[in-house]
């Protein structure tokens, strides 16, 4: 597939990676620096110029481009880039767009814009949030088969009851399935006799109420409690989206903002709300809030080392658990070292959201575990599928180490894969995939 991607920073470049092994990609930048440094570090042709030209994109091959993604952190370039590339050839568009008002004038304008799939950073760093919230004790959180399956990854504290355990004996759920532990930057698939080491990351998947119970049994003291108090600091897009998102959900969060024409602004878009105008950092304001009893602070701010400060602020003052937005990708690991419970990275959330539709086989919905370590794919299974017709346990014998059905849903309805459960065409199965092995099944599925 000929791909051209425009826009050669953290976002642009996550996907240009994500894609270079298997597509001939072109990204294009008007920084020469990004330009050179993607030469030498990837497989790809890099192009220096503007991306919304039309010199530069038949420079690119735009005539014979099936799939073009627009990714700088111009909205607006996004959009004419798209534009032009529709007006000089029929390539798939796909833009990136920060904030959501621009998503909603397309949502109800899709031919307008020249853009075929657009993606809100913003967005979907809320609704990482907010899912998160659910099971407070988890890193990731992603949900298949229109919500009836989820896939959840867990760290294994050093005090969970389940530590030290073989899969066997921890596996006290009908309808949940161990699918993967991340230990060491290694990803070993499962058996009965595997040990639960403290430490480890465990990938789990199958209906949300098992979850449950299972971030229940591996923190008994608070790892089933969804998160009801919740503050978020930083009244900007992201903060505004997570409580929107909280007050559908039935929550009433507490809302920090500063800036006091912003927080009227709040105030009266967000009724569900609890806005304070304060600042976040003043930890007699926050003693007063009793922060001390908050279930999940959210830090929002514009700025990586003030949502790092926030945040170990108010876990020092006694919150139970802290997310904070980090824009640098960089960023993300240290904040879950020093105490973040979970780093947010919008960027890394769009670059994985933007991949998923560079997949040949026909897959419903991609999450990318672990910065691409592997892959669980919802799939419709047809009767040229592996799967189809076979037991669960005939079929993986036939595919490489390092895939496991996680779930399946036929009819609507949940189907607990076992080794002895028949997989029939037009089943949707969740399928854990180490990245190693990605390519060795691809349209097996």
């Amino acid at each position: 597939m000929h791909v051209i991607i425009i826009g050669a920073g953290e976002v642009g470049s996550n996907i240009a990676e994500s894609l270079a092994d298997e597509h001939e990609v072109i990204v294009v930048d008007v920084d020469g620096d990004r330009v050179e440094s993607l030469t030498y570090s990837l497989d790809v042709l890099a192009i220096e110029g503007d991306g919304t030209t039309m010199e530069v994109l038949d420079e690119a091959g735009v005539g014979e481009t099936d799939l073009f993604i627009a990714s700088t952190d111009s909205d607006a370039a996004n959009v004419v880039a798209c534009a032009t590339a529709k007006a000089l050839g029929d390539p798939f568009t796909i833009a990136r767009a920060k904030k959501t008002d621009l998503l909603r004038t397309w949502e109800h304008a899709p031919d307008a814009f020249g853009v075929e799939f657009m993606v809100s950073t913003d967005l979907l760093a809320a609704e990482a949030i907010v899912r998160i919230a659910r099971l407070p004790t988890a890193r990731d959180v992603d949900s298949f088969a229109a919500g009836a399956v989820h896939m959840a990854e867990f760290p294994v504290p050093t005090d969970s009851p389940l530590a030290d355990q073989t899969v066997r004996e921890a596996d006290r759920f009908d309808e949940l399935t161990f699918a993967a532990i991340l230990r060491d930057g290694a990803v070993t698939i499962p058996r009965g006799d595997t040990r639960i080491e403290p430490g480890d990351q465990l990938i789990v998947i199958g209906v949300p109420e098992q979850i449950h119970d299972f971030a229940a049994a591996l923190e008994p003291e608070n790892g089933g409690d969804r998160a009801r108090e919740i503050l978020i600091v930083g009244g900007g897009e992201i903060g505004y989206h997570a409580a929107r998102l909280f007050e559908e959900g039935g929550l009433t969060p507490q809302l920090i903002e500063r800036d006091p024409e912003r927080a009227r602004e709040l105030a009266e878009d967000l009724p569900g709300t609890v806005v304070m105008e304060s600042d976040a950092t003043d930890v007699e304001f926050l003693t007063r809030e009793h922060v001390d009893e908050t279930d999940l602070v959210v830090a929002a701010l514009g700025s990586d080392e003030k949502n790092l400060l926030v945040s170990l602020l108010a876990k020092r003052l006694g919150a139970s658990r802290a997310v904070a937005v980090v824009e640098n990708t960089d960023y993300v690991g240290l904040f879950e070292t020093v105490g973040v419970d979970v780093a947010v990275n919008p960027r890394k959330l769009t670059a994985e959201e933007i991949t998923r539709f560079t997949h040949e086989q026909e897959t419903e919905k991609v999450a990318i575990v672990e910065s691409d370590r592997a892959e669980v794919l919802e799939v419709e299974i047809d009767d040229e599928s592996v799967l189809a017709g076979r037991s669960i346990r005939e079929a993986v014998a036939d595919l490489p180490t390092g895939i496991v059905v996680g779930a399946l849903t036929r009819n609507g309805q949940y189907v607990t894969p076992r080794g002895d459960t028949v997989v029939e065409p037009g089943d949707h199965a969740v399928v854990f995939v180490d990245s190693d092995v990605l390519d060795a099944v691809s349209g097996q599925l």
